[in-house]
């Protein structure tokens, strides 16, 4: 029960707390950008409204509102609600918080509702200490991540929860979030004015993250003299947009499949556009320069042998170099490979023959391809040497037999590839 101080001491907190903590929203009314999973008629509005919500883990981007959802389910719920940190928290603290929700649910029929920020954090044993508990609805789960659960977060767990993912808020959203800030009394309370570009400015620099723009707005708030926030006091609060990138996460993988995705469509403005995403978030370039390489035999193929030389130079010269001059190594081994024609008949064809060799049948080397340093070769047949025909070339078996030429390798119509296909074409007319 709140008491005078307690209120008190709660509101000489909230004074001195950042902007964004201040303007944390109360209820789902002033939540903004998620109306996919909270709007009107949706399961998760409705089990909150109705006070009957089955476990669930909120996934999605930082600054998207999960943590603050979970708080808006506490003022709202008449469960009780508790919140266990999944940095310092070990598998005792789950267990004390299970028993006690186990006499609230046996004693006075009180539902325990349990906030886990950060699950990904939790070990695998702390995580499992949670299954019996959530089958049984011990405790209704509330875990919030920024890691993908199908990777960080045990199956059996999922299992029992819903997995609701959270988008990236868009730009007329923190649009909105700002605009609250400025405007409300727990905020800036009208004192203040934002121009347009300096508005602009925050919602670009925040990528997508309401927490991240109210703190540009309350650190331009510190540098600003006078009443109207301009552009320049923006730039000065933060000078660069940091855009969102984890080595290890979501938005590695996202980052990476798009800028591989784009050298494989031939869009060099795109490959460098998701190059220096990477680059700018600190990923590897190593680990760039091993995808370019990777993609040069795999989409680059024989439609251009020479990308596979590029992309190895790249890679020593990545190592040999380091950033920040690698980039420019970098980029041009990445938008060659956008321009290379491209053809991935040589990683189709190696798949191909591995299926054949691991589910076929055993098939024997012909005779006259066979070594001949044995007793007895003089009777494996004829072999005919190839650089004895002028055309290089000598019309002879050499798979083995149930399997026919074009079983594995589908030349590609582009490039060297389709060149060498047409000289195979001429080489082996009578």
């Amino acid at each position: 029960m709140e008491t005078i101080f307690s209120k008190t001491e709660r509101e000489a907190l909230g004074s001195v707390a950042p902007l964004a903590v201040r303007m944390r929203p109360r209820n789902l009314d002033e939540l903004v950008g998620q109306e996919e999973i909270l709007g009107q008629g949706s399961w998760l509005k409705g089990a909150i409204e109705t006070d009957s919500l089955s476990s669930i883990i909120l996934f999605g981007p930082a600054g998207t509102g999960k943590t603050t959802l979970a708080r808006i389910i506490a003022a709202q719920t008449k469960a009780h609600f508790t919140e266990v940190s999944a940095i310092s928290g070990g598998v005792s603290d789950l267990r004390r918080v299970i028993d006690e929700a186990a006499q609230r649910l046996t004693h006075y029929h009180l539902k325990t509702i349990l906030f886990v920020d950060e699950i990904h954090r939790f070990s695998r044993s702390q995580q499992d200490a949670l299954l019996h508990a959530v089958e049984d609805r011990v405790v209704i789960l509330i875990g919030a991540t920024t890691e993908n659960p199908a990777f960080e977060v045990n199956s059996a767990l999922i299992s029992r929860s819903r997995v609701i993912e959270f988008l990236v808020l868009s730009n007329e959203a923190v649009a909105t979030v700002i605009k609250r800030a400025l405007a409300d009394e727990r905020g800036l309370a009208g004192a203040y004015e934002l121009c347009d570009d300096a508005l602009d400015a925050i919602v670009t620099m925040a990528g997508g993250d309401a927490r991240s723009a109210l703190t540009t707005l309350e650190l331009a708030v510190n540098v600003t003299p006078e009443q109207s926030i301009k552009l320049s006091c923006v730039m000065e609060a933060a000078p660069r947009t940091t855009l969102p990138y984890d080595k290890k996460g979501d938005m590695h993988y996202d980052v990476v499949s798009a800028f591989i995705k784009s050298m494989r469509g031939s869009e060099p403005d795109a490959v460098a556009y998701w190059l220096a995403r990477m680059l700018d978030g600190g990923e590897d370039p190593k680990f760039i320069a091993r995808r370019i390489m990777i993609f040069a035999s795999e989409d680059v193929g024989n439609a251009d042998p020479q990308a596979l030389l590029v992309a190895h130079a790249a890679f020593a010269a990545v190592e040999r170099i380091g950033m920040p001059e690698c980039r420019i190594n970098l980029s041009q081994a990445a938008v060659y490979m956008a321009l290379a024609p491209k053809s991935n008949a040589s990683y189709i064809a190696i798949d191909a023959a591995l299926a054949e060799v691991s589910k076929g049948p055993l098939r024997q080397v012909p005779n006259h391809l066979r070594d001949r340093h044995r007793p007895g070769s003089e009777n494996y047949g004829a072999y005919h040497y190839p650089h004895s025909n002028p055309s290089g070339y000598v019309d002879q078996q050499y798979l083995p037999e149930g399997l026919e030429t074009g079983c594995f390798y589908t030349p590609g119509e582009r490039g060297w590839e389709a060149y060498r296909t047409e000289q195979r074409r001429n080489d082996r007319k009578p």
